[in-house]
């Protein structure tokens, strides 16, 4: 699942609405009384209202002259990535972020993926490995989420997109972790994807279910390496020099 992109000036009014106790409640509003909130005018205020309700982040009913105005989960999952990454800013950076997942057969397309050239050769200069072709898929263990949610609001290692002039293929962001405690590799999340937010895929210069004995169901354990930005491997720096 792809997550919205959403403007910095919408992310404001969300927060102001929430700030309003629109959040868990709804709270009931004139587009004028929001735009003295704001400090903008009433059309601005409207044509935020507006494209916050096309993008399913508020839910808007009408009650006489004004209207309940309530933020959606998708709009609280927004905030909450703001919220972390604020935090990122602000606070000293963990080192290190721990998460588990239990290991599950993705579609098979990890190795057809890892193949591609132009893959590859990012990953070798940017991570400093080649990565062994295919992926190792994991599903976030409940109580690791937030964590989850933490390292999705962290600097990544940016794997650019790149087309082979017969099809595109997205970019890819990625963190540097340790698998298991003894494996080196990378916590990868693809740009566009079919997998939700629970999801996450790992590679390695090595097969992790062979040097792991890995089953379907069996947990995994990484530790990605938080840095900001994230620094760069021994190979890259010596490419730049």
């Amino acid at each position: 699942m792809e997550s919205k992109q959403v403007a910095s000036n919408l992310l404001v009014t969300l927060y102001k609405l929430a700030e309003q106790g629109a959040y868990p409640d709804e709270v009931l509003l004139t587009t004028t009384e929001l735009a003295k909130i704001l400090g903008m005018s009433q059309q601005s205020a409207s044509r935020h209202l507006i494209e916050l309700e096309r993008m399913k982040l508020v839910k808007r009913t009408k009650v006489a002259r004004r209207e309940t105005i309530q933020v959606t989960e998708e709009g609280a999952r927004q905030l909450n990535k703001m919220f972390l990454t604020l935090r990122q800013i602000f606070e000293p950076h963990k080192r290190e972020i721990t998460i588990e997942g239990q290991v599950f057969s993705g579609l098979g397309e990890g190795a057809y993926y890892m193949n591609q050239e132009g893959y590859r050769k990012q990953f070798a200069r940017k991570l400093g490995f080649e990565p062994f072709p295919g992926t190792l898929n994991a599903r976030v263990r409940p109580e690791f989420m937030n964590q989850r949610r933490v390292i999705d609001a962290s600097p990544f290692v940016m794997i650019e997109g790149f087309t082979d002039g017969t099809r595109t293929y997205g970019p890819v962001r990625c963190l540097r972790a340790r698998i298991n405690d003894e494996v080196d590799g990378a916590l990868l999340f693809a740009v566009r994807t079919h997998y939700g937010d629970d999801v996450f895929e790992i590679i390695s210069a090595e097969n992790l279910r062979k040097r792991f004995k890995l089953k379907d169901g069996d947990i995994v354990r990484t530790k990605a390496i938080i840095s900001s930005p994230q620094e760069p491997s021994a190979e890259e720096s010596e490419l730049s020099k």
